[in-house]
């Protein structure tokens, strides 16, 4: 009954504060902002969905070896048929340009679906369309749909539940995380607070409330503010600026958002990326503790942190791998970089991209293993009682 109170008073806490706290203006200065706003550049064109029913000029396959790669250049006649909006069904011919000496072409065959950019006149007539991609959501929804029906076949009811709580983070990241940093709120304040209401939502509805539940908040909660105050106070002794790689940069260049605190949003991201493996290792320690409790309701205390820790031990050895290994996946194309220009680690190291993403890393697997003790610890505090 207390671990059921202790739940709802953190959740009623975490709601006051999402609505008390005051909002932090990007622009305080009313005639900036307006500036702002009035320099948004919003854009002019909708985007369509269109499929190729006929090619009429395409030299993409012939070899032109008298042709040097940096001015090889080929064309496609693509008629096209456009498939939604206002201008559905209307057919059109679109000139898709391939620059050969680019790695990423978008060159199209019969039957295949594309995505343009299509601008109307003042008779919301088309006066231009522009091949902007290739129409791939069918194949991602398809992948989407196949890891919930496997989860709710293999996880049964808690399978169900799992992708509930998939769909309220996303809710959570699309709808409150992203709009607060975007107003000018705190990064490091938003990213705790919406880390907060995932780890109580998420775990509530798993488990239910009950101090198994409780024990594994509160080792979340502790394992991701560990994370999040060493990668800031480290962050900020290697004076890390948060604007490393090209979308910080892309983000920065935009007049209405540079004053976002990008350093604020770089600690924020870490305490975000660490927080589902975090989550993992403490519910597992929690969940084996409170087996173990039931199983042998007269444990000693200490020997139900022996089995506690012996559990921690074994789990937290594969989950830092994996924690890892997730963040070098994401970098295998820059390390690939730096072993063809023969860059030596000194260099490496200090570049302020390589040093974001080794805190990162590091950050995250020391509150992952800091949880497992203090999980450990409450779920005998609360065994007591």
């Amino acid at each position: 009954m207390k671990g059921r109170k202790l739940i709802i008073t953190i959740m009623i806490a975490v709601f006051l504060f999402s609505i008390l706290h005051k909002d932090i203006s990007y622009a305080k200065d009313e005639g900036l902002k307006e500036y702002y706003e009035e320099t948004l550049q919003i854009p002019d064109y909708v985007t369509v969905k269109a499929i190729v029913i006929d090619i009429t000029f395409d030299d993409t396959k012939e070899d032109k070896v008298d042709v040097p790669i940096e001015s090889d250049i080929r064309y496609q006649h693509l008629k096209i048929e456009i498939l939604n909006g206002k201008h559905k069904g209307e057919v059109y011919t679109v000139r898709n340009t391939v620059e050969m000496i680019m790695p990423y072409k978008l060159i199209f065959k019969k039957n295949d679906i594309m995505l343009l950019r299509l601008t109307e006149d003042e008779r919301g007539e088309v006066s231009s369309l522009k091949i902007y991609e290739r129409s791939r959501e069918g194949k991602l929804y398809f992948i989407v749909v196949l890891f919930v029906i496997l989860l709710i076949m293999i996880g049964g009811i808690k399978g169900l539940k799992s992708a509930l709580t998939l769909v309220l983070m996303g809710l959570l990241i699309i709808f409150v995380f992203i709009p607060l940093i975007t107003k000018g709120y705190s990064p490091i304040l938003v990213s705790i607070f919406t880390s907060i209401v995932t780890v109580i939502f998420t775990l509530t509805i798993i488990s239910g409330l009950n101090k198994k539940t409780l024990t594994a908040i509160l080792g979340t909660i502790s394992g991701v503010t560990i994370a999040g105050i060493l990668a800031m106070a480290v962050g900020k002794a290697a004076c890390l600026t948060g604007v490393a790689n090209e979308d910080a940069q892309m983000l920065a260049y935009i007049p209405q958002y540079k004053n976002i605190d990008y350093q604020g949003l770089l600690f924020g991201g870490i305490i975000i990326g660490a927080l589902g493996a975090i989550i993992d290792v403490a519910m597992s320690v929690s969940s084996s503790m409170w087996e173990i409790k039931e199983v042998h309701p007269k444990i000693q205390t200490n020997d139900l942190i022996k089995s506690g820790m012996n559990i921690g031990k074994d789990i937290m050895g594969s989950m830092s791998n994996t924690l890892i290994l997730a963040y070098v996946g994401t970098s295998i194309h820059l390390m690939i970089i730096f072993s063809i220009y023969n860059m030596n680690l000194i260099e490496i190291v200090n570049m302020d991209f390589v040093a974001s993403e080794i805190i990162r890393a590091m950050a995250g697997s020391i509150g992952l293993l800091c949880s497992v003790p203090i999980t450990v610890l409450i779920a005998a505090q609360l065994a007591k009682k």
